[in-house]
């Protein structure tokens, strides 16, 4: 019968049962690949999802740190060279500690033409504002920039000596930036291309507007650049955006005012200064102060006689208590030993004291806006 069997189906018997054992194994092996490619594309999915949750990570800073203090301070330097190394070493300071802007005011309130027109120099008492405001543009200045801007002028006769700020926008010439200064060049361009512009590089930069020769302009460079051109491509931007965008630190900016009351009521932002610090010995120890959140916040350091002094000979202000103009009047070095701490140590004291209060600020800011 087996042969029999055998000769009919060309199969020993069970065969058939075997074949179809094995079709079902071979489905069975499909069905869990199948089942695994669907786990994972899942899981990816779950994954981009959860990716696509979480908040974009932004970049830029969205506020401003900025400083007022008196010219005045350089009259008590003894020669021309203290009065140039004492600038120096208030715009180390407020570079090492970003600062965004630094306002110099006459502390003695009087007339505002003592910090406007032409600068004379530092002859006369008053004229101190305008030679720190000087020398402190022109160290914020990126080196390669200096031979067209400022012009030569007596108060800075001795600024080429001084330590170089080493700020972010100071680029040397070998290395990578998305973003330099520049100053436009006086050379002639075919119609429809943009002005080309001096930007401390090897090569010139030629942007995508037509300006006027002599500008200073802040270019950002496009991230595709030809090896083989003679030039580079740019375009300009505003000299924020490199903070505002890209979060960098890109020097301060300087701005003289003819009192304390015009260092509020002059404030270049649309809402003014949303937080305002004065820095007094009779002030409240920082270590009791937490900061508020802030857009721009302003901190402002007194002469010899300190704010109260600036505040009685300010004829704008009819206050009898200094504390009662800012929203925080702080010591920020408790317990000092010496009976005069000078305006140039007091900026490094209170920035390095302030800077933990402004980072729990602006990260309490942050929550605020993400709620």
């Amino acid at each position: 019968m087996v042969e029999k069997s055998r000769e009919k189906t060309g199969q020993w018997p069970g065969a058939n049962g075997s074949r179809k054992r094995r079709r079902r194994r071979k489905k069975w092996k499909e069905l869990k690949l199948l089942r695994k490619l669907e786990k994972k594309m899942m899981q990816e999915v779950a994954e981009k999802q959860k990716e696509e949750a979480k908040p974009i990570e932004d970049k830029g800073c969205n506020y401003t740190v900025s400083v007022a203090l008196p010219g005045s301070m350089l009259s008590n330097a003894q020669s021309a060279e203290l009065r140039t190394y004492l600038a120096g070493q208030i715009a180390r300071a407020c570079v090492i500690f970003c600062v965004d802007e630094i306002v110099v005011f006459d502390e003695h309130g009087e007339d505002s033409k003592m910090v406007e027109g032409e600068i004379e120099g530092i002859k006369k008492r008053d004229q101190a504002c305008v030679q720190l405001a000087q020398i402190l543009q022109y160290l914020e200045c990126p080196q390669y920039l200096r031979k067209s801007f400022p012009p030569k002028h007596q108060d800075l006769k001795f600024a080429g000596l001084l330590n170089p700020l080493d700020s972010p926008h100071h680029v040397r010439i070998g290395e990578e930036s998305e973003y330099r200064e520049g100053v436009v060049l006086s050379r002639p361009t075919k119609p429809g291309r943009g002005s080309f512009v001096n930007c401390g590089m090897q090569k010139e930069v030629q942007i995508d507007k037509q300006l006027e020769a002599g500008l200073c302009v802040t270019v950002r460079l496009n991230p595709q650049q030809n090896p083989e051109s003679k030039t580079q491509k740019g375009m300009v931007v505003s000299s924020h955006q490199p903070r505002t965008a890209s979060g960098l630190y890109w020097g301060h900016s300087v701005r003289l005012a003819s009192c304390l009351s015009a260092v509020f009521a002059e404030s270049p932002y649309k809402e003014g200064y949303n937080l305002s610090i004065g820095t007094s010995e009779r002030g409240t120890s920082v270590d009791q102060a937490t900061l508020t959140p802030f857009r721009h916040a302003l901190i402002v350091f007194g002469g010899l006689q300190g704010l109260e002094a600036s505040v009685d000979t300010d004829l704008n202000l009819e206050v009898t208590d200094t504390s009662t103009l800012f929203d925080f009047y702080l010591n920020t070095c408790p317990g000092q030993g010496s009976c005069i701490i000078r305006t140039e140590e007091a900026i490094l004291i209170s920035l390095s004291a302030l800077r933990p209060q402004i980072n729990g600020a602006v990260k309490k800011a942050k929550r605020t806006i993400r709620c």
